[in-house]
């Protein structure tokens, strides 16, 4: 890891350290041990946020954790994000959730919505070399089949996502022959909610089809929506793309002018890709909307 990236995680912890607290953001740059503008533009160009931003959607993905797992008042909560008011601090968090903080304790899906990520030291390695504007694309609505399991991502102390996906499509890729009137090109895996627990995702690894049934014994098919896509490109193994998916979750829908539409997002796997290689390609696709 190199020296600046270093001083950059000596900052990232004084802030998470310090969440609850109230600090000037030239103390972060005196923790990391740069000056405050030299810190401010390495920070910015980094990880795409300014460091003011950064330190407010921290605090505000620490109200979300309190507003899920503790009893606190929402008072409490608003004064532990920096806000100066219930008021001020619920405004806030309708503008980015759609809905009161009182409104999401009740509904406790921690999924539909952001939550910015802690930045360690694999991730700032990862965002370093990172490309971190999508193309905007339109897509057509595909019907996919394959094979289908539900799993439990990085976010979640249950993750099994590196024993069930692996096997998942070593499966796929062994039964892909048999899709029915396949669509030529790419691979695709497609990522959904699991509506019968909040925590866990369910997972298509499939091809586009052009049959409408008749379908082989165990395999799966859904409808995956049309619409407007932000496609980003992930560089290196498959297994590692949480990484780009906390930068398009905990970032860029934070920071753009787009909403998730809370359909399904789209891992799209074409003649770029190799399931080990560091220099793979693969893209991910998440369907949005302007706010």
């Amino acid at each position: 890891m190199s020296e600046y990236l270093q001083q950059v995680q000596r900052g990232v912890d004084f802030i998470e350290e310090r969440l609850d607290e109230t600090f000037e953001l030239r103390a972060v740059s005196r923790a990391a041990g740069m000056s405050h503008a030299h810190f401010q533009r390495t920070f910015r160009a980094l990880t795409g946020d300014t460091l003011a931003t950064y330190v407010r959607l921290r605090r505000m993905a620490n109200a979300l954790d309190l507003l899920l797992h503790s009893d606190r008042r929402v008072l409490d909560i608003a004064v532990a994000a920096g806000f100066e008011s219930q008021e001020a601090f619920a405004r806030a968090f309708k503008r980015i959730f759609g809905m009161t903080p009182m409104e999401y304790r009740k509904i406790g899906d921690k999924h539909r919505f952001l939550k910015k990520v802690r930045l360690d030291a694999g991730y700032l390695e990862h965002l370093s070399g990172m490309h971190r504007e999508p193309e905007l694309v339109e897509r057509e609505p595909m019907t996919v089949l394959g094979l289908r399991t539900r799993f439990y991502g990085r976010e979640s102390e249950k993750n099994n996502l590196g024993e069930v996906l692996p096997t998942l499509w070593d499966r796929f890729m062994e039964r892909a022959q048999d899709v029915p009137r396949p669509v030529p090109g790419d691979y695709y895996g497609v990522v959904a909610q699991d509506d019968d627990d909040p925590e866990r995702l369910v997972y298509y690894a499939c091809r586009a089809t052009g049959a409408v049934g008749g379908f082989p014994d165990g395999m799966d098919s859904t409808v995956v929506p049309g619409g407007t896509y932000a496609v980003f490109e992930h560089r290196g193994k498959a297994i590692d793309v949480d990484q780009t998916v906390n930068y398009i979750y905990g970032t860029w829908l934070a920071t753009s002018d787009y909403r998730h539409t809370c359909t399904p997002d789209l891992e799209i796997y074409d003649h770029r890709w190799h399931p080990t290689s560091a220099t793979s390609v693969m893209l991910y696709a998440v369907p949005v909307a302007r706010r």
